[in-house]
């Protein structure tokens, strides 16, 4: 059985990891690849300013950062803002997949042109910030949110009769503006995936099941990322990492 490392960005327990391992009911996978969803030790409540994104980074760095060590054959990140994937990819072989980058590269091979769904006006820096990193501007038709606060625990939940009617306007918008495919913005929105793709007339890509396929494809292939765009550290550091984390947790470092 081949394992791979889903890192979950926040500290959460069973039931909370419960509801992000869902995901994996949303797509056929692998028989023979068991995915196992690891929360972070400590981190940002919230990730919508540069402050949260730097310690994002850090958090999901440490929580993968002996991945290869324990028997894991790949990393998924379980955020669409692709937190510490740069970071993991320096420091692992075994591949390391972000599910945002990679539901915007795929929706080019669906469409000539991709909308971005995001939860509320404060997630939207954080997409512009992505969009123009990854060089995938000028293919984006938009970025429409739906005006709801997100709840990175109990996600979607019991407001799905109040919010998917919203995300769906939303969805509406980024349709008139030239979306021929819509990525949803976050992987705290994957309970309302299959009710947007059949109520709306151009494909949905739920970005947490779609990387989980993308490691089965990496896997099968022996792919993985290239060491000249993520060059491995001169003097790794993993015992300061670790102790930084274990801190912000308050557990005894070691």
């Amino acid at each position: 059985m081949k394992k791979v490392a889903v890192i979950v960005p926040f500290a959460l327990d069973e039931a909370d990891l419960a509801r992000r391992r869902a995901q994996t009911e949303g797509v056929s996978l692998s028989a023979d690849i068991e995915y196992d969803f690891v929360p972070v030790k400590a981190g940002p409540s919230s990730f919508q300013s540069p402050h949260d994104w730097l310690l994002l980074d850090v958090a999901v760095l440490e929580a993968g950062l002996d991945a290869e060590d324990r028997g894991y054959r790949a990393v998924v990140v379980d955020s669409a803002s692709d937190s510490g994937v740069d970071a993991l990819r320096s420091v692992l072989d075994i591949p390391v997949v972000g599910p945002g980058r990679a539901s915007m590269l795929f929706a080019l091979t669906l469409g000539k042109r991709f909308g971005v769904l995001a939860q509320w006006e404060p997630a939207l820096a954080r997409l512009e910030k992505s969009l123009t990193e990854w060089g995938l501007r000028k293919h984006c038709a938009g970025v429409e949110h739906f005006d709801t606060e997100p709840d990175f625990e109990k996600l979607i939940g019991d407001k799905s009769e109040a919010v998917i009617p919203k995300m769906e306007e939303a969805c509406g918008r980024l349709i008139e503006l030239g979306a021929d495919v819509i990525c949803l913005g976050s992987t705290t929105m994957h309970e309302a995936h299959r009710v947007l793709a059949e109520r709306l007339p151009v494909p949905i890509i739920n970005p947490g099941p779609l990387s989980y396929k993308l490691v089965e494809v990496l896997l099968a292939t022996g792919l993985s990322h290239s060491r000249r765009a993520y060059p491995k550290p001169l003097v790794p550091k993993p015992e300061m990492i670790h102790a930084m984390l274990d801190s912000a947790a308050g557990r005894p470092s070691g």
